[in-house]
């Protein structure tokens, strides 16, 4: 699938906030906000985003014009870490893989790194497809899930920018 990237208009965030409480889609976050379905803590939590310099955060759009979701990148320097979220209803097409080789695209910073849940294979293939190596296990508690579970880092550095470009 095609995806294009956009800032963030706010008619997104409705579609933001339904695909951010797809019970699919948090078992398989694991970590997010301790209660998703808080509209008032979401609205917060999205302003600050978009108003914050340090965040690069964009719309991910599909070839109809359609929102399939967003891609980010936040933290300080050294720490920087991406991240996305797709509605289900696109998964497996190859949206996230097209959102994030855009965002990576014209974002010339590295190391980048990503966390995921172990067991969560489609985010960590999207990683690796776009270049980022495993560099670590941790554990780490996911509200999502109620319980302290399996994470794994991973790494892009100037070599994985390279491979992906191949």
């Amino acid at each position: 699938m095609d995806v294009t990237l956009r800032e963030v208009q706010d008619g997104d965030l409705a579609i933001f906030f339904a695909q951010m409480n797809d019970p699919e889609g948090l078992r398989m976050a694991a970590f997010t906000a301790e209660d998703p379905s808080d509209r008032a803590w979401f609205d917060a939590y999205w302003a600050r985003l978009r108003h914050d310099p340090g965040v690069v955060v964009r719309t991910a759009v599909g070839e109809a014009g359609e929102v399939v979701g967003h891609v980010a990148v936040f933290g300080p320097p050294e720490e920087r870490e991406v991240t996305y979220w797709i509605g289900r209803e696109y998964w497996g097409c190859g949206a996230a893989t097209g959102a994030l080789r855009e965002l990576l695209g014209f974002l010339p910073e590295r190391p980048l790194h990503a966390r995921a849940a172990a067991d969560n294979g489609g985010f960590i293939r999207v990683l690796e497809k776009c270049g980022f190596v495993l560099t670590r296990n941790e554990r780490g508690f996911a509200d999502a899930r109620s319980e302290e579970i399996d994470e794994v880092v991973l790494t892009l550095s100037d070599q994985g920018a390279l491979r992906n470009r191949k």
